[in-house]
């Protein structure tokens, strides 16, 4: 892990974009969300499990070292991960444990650390140090750990010591991150835990964890989203899965296609898997593109139509506002994104942060606290802030598809966060981007 932080920090590329159609056919990479959670259960668990079809970005990265110090044994990182877990007993770390720039992985090793006697240090880059967990923070101490936060505003660096007992918690849903750490581990725990959630949002991220739940055979209760409950004393049991690909780095392709004269075919995607943002596919067929979802086993996406803004709840799909927006500058009328409040807690405010860059490119865009409106918009290629965020490096590359004249978009290594080959898969499909390096 100490490697992957040296290189976001000394490693800087920028993106060179021209206007560019894409041709081909591609397979999208496996999904973070899924290589995190299984990463974590499997390291979890009593003996071996198989991870087929990983992810090696840096986030799932950061989540295998930080759950090696929790006394995992990773025995391959190659082409399948194999990790034979600490068997439900987390050993206390030998050092402070560095999250980098995973959110997820975070949260989650809060909650394991709730597991332990004794004293865990978390910390991560310089976006997770401002990322809110006072919610899960308070649950630990409502579950009979104690909980600090270094800087005393509920961001890390964190000091957790367990052991948590189990209990009654009350999460505000906004946050489905303050969740899945105690759904993953509270099970692990002694006695049994009782959560309730208020107005829970990213419901795909919850339903994921709870099929995790279920796979490994953990037990548990829910009723309608609001409350969950898991019996103490319980044991994973491992398992051999191929994590399907990922609709969210799926999601810069789709559109990328829709929004130019384009003919793509991409394959790995299940329409059927828990993850959220597979709604890009309802979105644009109801945004007037032609998709083929069975196409030769594939996704076929073709461009050249004329798109129509609509109005898109993106409560369950907090990561694709950044190319939402930028694919409503390319629908006539506009388009309006509600529910942008679980966006604004991720790497940046990246509801904030996508509507400042399109600005720059001559977009016409209202931001509202809870929402946007984007309206159709001829871009103009511009000098574009990364604001180190993965999903805007991506959304912006996009942006300069279709935009007039050469974009340049700054912090464009932070792609290996959740997207380690999207330069060589969209330079497959004959995107022009040159990758320029400055070390």
């Amino acid at each position: 892990m100490r490697g992957t932080i040296f290189l976001l920090r000394r490693c800087v590329i920028k993106f060179i974009v021209e206007p560019s159609n894409l041709k081909g056919e591609a397979r999208i990479p496996g999904s973070k969300s899924n290589t995190t959670r299984a990463v974590v259960i499997a390291s979890l668990a009593e003996g071996r499990s198989v991870i087929k079809n990983p992810l090696p970005s840096a986030d799932c990265l950061s989540t295998v070292e930080v759950y090696k110090r929790y006394g995992a044994r990773v025995l391959s990182l190659g082409k399948e991960w194999i990790i034979e877990g600490s068997y439900e007993n987390p050993k206390l770390p030998d050092d402070v444990l560095n999250t980098g720039n995973s959110g997820t992985t975070t949260y989650i090793a809060i909650g394991t650390a709730g597991l332990i006697e004794g004293y865990t240090v978390i910390t991560g880059d310089h976006q997770i140090r401002r990322r809110p967990s006072g919610p899960l923070l308070k649950a630990i101490e409502d579950l009979g750990g104690e909980a600090i936060s270094v800087k005393g505003d509920g961001s890390q660096p964190v000091v957790i010591k367990g052991k948590i007992k189990g209990g009654r918690v009350y999460l505000p849903g906004v946050n489905s991150q303050w969740l899945t750490p105690l759904l993953i581990n509270t099970p692990l725990a002694d006695g049994n835990t009782e959560i309730y959630v208020d107005n829970l949002q990213e419901r795909p991220y919850i339903k994921m964890t709870l099929g995790w739940l279920r796979r490994c055979g953990i037990e548990y209760e829910e009723e309608n989203m609001e409350r969950f409950f898991l019996k103490g004393g319980q044991k994973y049991r491992n398992f051999e899965y191929e994590i399907p690909s990922d609709w969210e780095s799926a999601c810069f392709p789709i559109v990328a296609a829709a929004i130019t004269d384009s003919d793509i075919t991409l394959h790995g995607l299940d329409l059927n898997d828990y993850q959220g943002d597979k709604a890009i596919i309802s979105i644009l067929q109801a945004m007037g593109a032609d998709i083929d979802t069975n196409y030769g086993g594939g996704i076929r996406i073709r461009g050249g139509k004329t798109l129509h803004g609509i109005e898109i709840d993106c409560g369950d799909t907090p990561d694709a506002p950044p190319i939402l927006a930028v694919l409503g500058t390319q629908a006539e009328g506009k388009t309006i994104l509600n529910n942008l409040g679980a966006s604004r807690l991720k790497e940046t405010d990246r509801a904030r942060s996508i509507a400042e860059e399109l600005r720059k490119m001559g977009a016409k865009i209202e931001e509202y606290e809870d929402s946007m409106v984007i309206y159709r918009s001829d871009l103009v290629g511009a000098r574009i802030n990364g604001h180190t965020d993965h999903r805007i490096v991506m959304a912006m590359t996009v942006a300069g598809f279709v935009a007039k004249g050469n974009t340049i978009v700054d912090d464009a290594e932070y792609v290996k966060i959740s997207f380690p080959n999207f330069y060589e898969l969209m330079s497959s499909l004959g995107a022009k981007i040159e990758r320029v390096s400055e070390v």
